[in-house]
């Protein structure tokens, strides 16, 4: 059985992304087949509230700015937490005044974040966008589409710096270093962890969830490695996560945001079991790259709302490895697979939704996608086509598992109509597209649930199980409510060019002239360490072609 996995949360776009994310867990106990695949209980925590109702939590610690929690309150206090037996409870707290959104039957401070003030999670508030919705621009924080209950251990919220304005934002990495520094701080997150690490069964690890290109990239430096020094036999799995840029940013802010992945990308990948960078941006340099696309989403790129629901999809298929029932090894086993040879940094890639016709069996639907893999790389706009890798994980959910009646009994069509079980054909798919590459895969029943608050932001072209069609339809009933999805980790030669590209144009300028980057916190000598272990880091990916085009990386 998998064992719990505890996440953490670092940053406004994370929060984002893990908005959706536990949207989608809910979902999942929502609709999961007899017998389930995955074991909720990995993510998720279970316990009776004072009105004796079984209520599922994330196990979940989320740092963010005073003003970013928006309607989960000032406090960041979460909804009525769970607790561990089944006698009477007593609540003492506060009752909520008149009008407020909390639900009538626990007294939370603002706890029903996504509900409609009756406890009736994903309803929308007054004032608030129709979750789904396309046009949002009330959807501005994360909290305005959760529609989970938080424990009141959940968020914590630092005071010291404002999540949006002009002045007081947590801009450099060095002011998210020293946030850690100042032992009440400290104090409140260990607090949090062994709240949550203590009543494990079996604790598999950590999930961080980290801003990358703000000062949360210090956070997270000093969050893996405290997981790190503390837990060293637990499993860290690193999401460094960036939402797509404004195409007018000033040259400090664009600067600072690549200086900061920088040193995010060298400290977080130096203190855990394994990092991925994920956005939907074009280019994680300093040029402006159009956005990734899709062909069946047309998405709003500048629209948080928009771009962390693909994430977390991406991510809840990504995860699925370690949580399923079926699990043979760990989070530890899993990063083992795809790190080896010094490789800690991962690319990830996915297919939203896997192209498919409707009633189309598994090897019906690989054999249409021989020629090239559908999927597109999360941390770049630019057609990628790679037919190499060192190791992956792939995971592919929601297709027809069947294979077909063949016409000429004892004659299979394919190798792919050959195979017996869902997994092999997965597995010789990958053998063909990635030969010699150490490829694990899973194939999952259940599709990934896309009804609200996850955006409806798909092609007329999909059926409501997520299926191409002919022809445009409307939605009259309910639009896409789910879709099938193809994900992927792969440490692959493509990290060369991204790591090597980071340091190229950290070197080309002068970045001395940054000196209120430096005076943040960060010594000039150990950003130029950082940029040196990137360097050897991106080495660690070559493969012997196309090296060339990477001299100029060099001194």
């Amino acid at each position: 059985m998998p064992g719990e996995a505890v996440t953490l949360q670092l940053g406004h776009y994370s929060g984002c992304v893990g908005a959706h994310w536990w949207g989608l867990q809910a979902a999942t106990l929502r609709s999961a087949p007899e017998p389930a695949e995955l074991r909720a209980a990995a993510l998720l925590r279970f316990g009776r509230g004072p009105g004796g109702t079984e209520t599922p939590t994330p196990r979940l610690v989320a740092l963010e700015l005073k003003g970013g929690v928006g309607s989960l309150g000032p406090d960041g206090a979460g909804t009525e937490p769970p607790v561990t037996w089944d006698g009477a409870v007593a609540d003492y707290r506060d009752r909520a005044p008149a009008g407020d959104c909390a639900p009538r039957d626990t007294g939370s401070r603002r706890g029903d974040a996504a509900g409609d003030g009756k406890g009736n999670p994903g309803a929308a508030r007054p004032g608030a966008a129709p979750a789904g919705s396309q046009d949002a621009p009330s959807v501005r924080l994360w909290s305005d589409y959760l529609n989970v209950h938080l424990h009141p251990k959940s968020v914590y919220v630092i005071r010291q710096y404002l999540h949006d304005g002009d002045c007081g934002c947590l801009e450099a990495f060095g002011q998210g270093e020293s946030l850690l520094q100042d032992p009440a701080c400290l104090e409140e997150l260990e607090d949090r962890l062994h709240f949550y690490v203590e009543e494990c069964d079996y604790l598999q690890g950590f999930q961080v969830l980290c801003d990358l290109h703000n000062g949360f990239s210090g956070v997270g430096a000093k969050v893996t490695e405290l997981l790190h020094d503390e837990y060293s036999q637990k499993g860290i799995l690193t999401w460094g996560l960036t939402p797509v840029p404004s195409t007018a940013g000033d040259p400090q802010n664009s600067f600072y945001r690549l200086m900061n992945m920088a040193l995010g990308i060298a400290h977080l990948s130096r203190h855990s079991s394994l990092f991925c960078p994920m956005s939907l941006s074009g280019s994680l340099g300093i040029k402006p790259e159009p956005p990734v696309t899709f062909p069946y989403i047309k998405y709003e790129a500048s629209l948080n709302y928009h771009s962390s629901a693909i994430l977390a999809a991406a991510l809840d298929t990504l995860t699925a490895p370690y949580r399923l029932w079926s699990s043979q090894g760990s989070m530890v086993h899993f990063a083992d697979s795809l790190t080896f040879s010094g490789r800690k940094v991962v690319a990830a890639w996915a297919a939203l939704p896997f192209p498919a016709l409707p009633g189309s069996s598994l090897p019906d639907v690989l054999s249409a996608h021989q020629q090239d893999v559908p999927w597109k790389l999360l941390s770049s706009g630019r057609e990628q086509k790679v037919s190499c890798c060192f190791a992956q994980s792939v995971v592919l959910r929601g297709i027809c598992q069947e294979k077909p009646t063949s016409s000429c009994p004892g004659q299979p069509r394919s190798p792919l109509h050959s195979c017996e079980s869902p997994e092999q054909m997965l597995q010789q798919f990958l053998h063909t597209q990635f030969p010699g590459a150490l490829s694990t895969s899973h194939v999952l029943r259940q599709p990934c649930d896309t009804r609200p608050p996850f955006p409806q932001f798909f092609s007329p072209l999909l059926t409501r199980q997520g299926f191409l069609l002919d022809k445009a339809q409307g939605y009259s009933s309910g639009g896409v409510q789910s879709i099938p999805v193809l994900a992927a980790l792969q440490s692959s030669p493509v990290l060369h060019s991204l790591l090597s590209g980071l340091c190229r144009e950290l070197r080309a300028p002068n970045v001395r002239r940054w000196s209120s980057f430096f005076a943040a916190g960060v010594e000039y000598d150990d950003f130029q360490e950082a940029l040196e272990e990137l360097k050897t880091l991106s080495q660690c990916y070559e493969t012997g072609f196309g090296a060339s085009e990477d001299e100029a990386d060099s001194d």
